[in-house]
């Protein structure tokens, strides 16, 4: 089965059309493969979504999702934090989003924790 025939949130194998969408039964989203691909080719492949697949720019305002352990310290990024002016970097542990939070400092966060403001 080739990539167009995978479920692009969680990359699940078993869906099936129904009509003009295609369905999967894991996590119930629905697509049109057509509108997926002139979507993808405006906003282009390398671009960093959030956790609702809103995509996010330089300078943008997001809030964090949950509770975030910060590594080597004590101290928790608590869900509900509104981060102002974040830059995007390229990194390969995940860790795509340079900013600085107030009470703890600069950091980088993965973009799966955080929703657009």
């Amino acid at each position: 089965m080739d990539d167009a025939m995978k479920c692009p949130l969680c990359g699940s194998e078993h869906v099936y059309q129904d009509g003009s969408l295609w369905t999967c039964p894991e996590c119930a989203h629905e697509w049109n493969p057509d509108q997926a691909a002139a979507e993808a080719g405006s906003a282009g492949e390398d671009s960093i979504r959030d956790a609702h697949g809103t995509v996010l720019a330089n300078g943008d305002a997001v809030t964090v999702i949950k509770d975030l352990k910060v590594k080597g310290s004590s101290l928790v990024v608590k869900g509900g934090t509104k981060v102002k002016n974040i830059r995007l970097v390229d990194s390969t542990d995940g860790h795509n989003l340079d900013c600085k939070i107030d009470g703890i400092g600069a950091m980088t966060l993965k973009s799966e924790f955080v929703r657009k403001a």
